[in-house]
């Protein structure tokens, strides 16, 4: 592909930041607080569905970041649903406090699902979401596979469950793993639009973190941390003490999705493992580096 200037691939980048996404856990909303005047306002902010989480604590969570001015889109974790009564809750609960128009909806951690849903695709047949006033769901989307699930099956989920929101009539927006290589990213993407999938598609990627903590979380959700990887993204194994930041990642990503119109509607998602404020400052001043 042809290069591009330096002014295209900032102009890239910045519609590549525009409107990024953020993901936190219950555990999280001190860090919101301290971050919220950083954070532009109606940021999507992603909160986590934990097995060591309660339903208090989620809604408490997703009722922070609606305070706060922001838009929260809790996870609904299929597997982790003991009974239908216990989705009707959370999502009763989550509509008290306005959080309901966003979810994002996934199979989960565990191997055996504690009720009657094997997957995020029988939640969403299960037309109970609309009932509470949802009106996006999030799917995820794996760029460089999954430890646990064949590609094949990948693929079929993901065009499934966008076959199903557009028969539910909800708005969908694909929310990917996150990843450190461009390559797989790409060419994953060029292979969703080709199947006629023209969602949003929301790349994530790390916040600014210790490199040991991002190569442990690659190797725990099996994407890709071998030297060659990690040297793309921009840090080095034989500096384990430091930390990293998305920069390189975000900018090489930006650069090829510009010269591809076919990509369609891509932005960031950011995984704070903690670090909201971090996070949150590193686009402002990313943002502010190429404006």
């Amino acid at each position: 592909m042809a290069q591009t200037s330096p002014a295209a691939n900032d102009a890239a980048s910045l519609r590549l930041v525009d409107g990024y996404s953020l993901e936190m856990t219950g555990k999280d909303v001190p860090g919101l607080e301290e971050a919220r005047g950083v954070i532009p306002a109606g940021t999507k902010i992603n909160v986590t569905f934990l097995g060591n989480e309660d339903l208090q604590m989620r809604v408490a969570a997703a009722k922070a970041v609606k305070d706060f001015g922001f838009t929260p889109v809790p996870h609904i974790s299929a597997r982790r649903l003991s009974s239908q009564a216990q989705l009707e809750e959370f999502l009763a609960a989550l509509q008290e406090v306005g959080a309901t128009e966003h979810v994002f909806a996934v199979g989960g951690d565990p191997a055996e699902p504690e009720g009657p849903y094997p997957d995020s695709l029988s939640v969403i047949r299960s037309g109970i979401l609309q009932q509470y006033g949802v009106k996006e769901v999030s799917i995820a989307g794996y760029p460089e596979g999954h430890p646990d699930i064949p590609t094949d099956v990948l693929w079929r989920h993901l065009e499934d469950k966008s076959r199903a929101l557009t028969e539910q009539g909800l708005d969908a927006v694909i929310l990917t793993q996150f990843a450190f290589d461009t390559d797989p990213v790409t060419s994953w993407i060029r292979t969703v639009r080709e199947k006629g999938i023209d969602t949003e598609i929301r790349i994530g990627t790390p916040g600014p973190a210790g490199i040991k903590r991002l190569i442990g979380f690659a190797r725990r959700f099996g994407v890709g941390a071998n030297a060659m990887i990690v040297k793309k993204y921009g840090f080095s194994l034989t500096n384990l003490m430091g930390t990293a930041g998305p920069d390189r990642f975000v900018t090489d990503l930006a650069a090829l999705l510009a010269q591809d119109p076919s990509s369609g509607n891509v932005r960031l998602h950011f995984y704070t493992f903690g670090g909201l404020l971090a996070t949150s400052q590193w686009a402002r001043d990313y943002v502010a580096a190429r404006s």
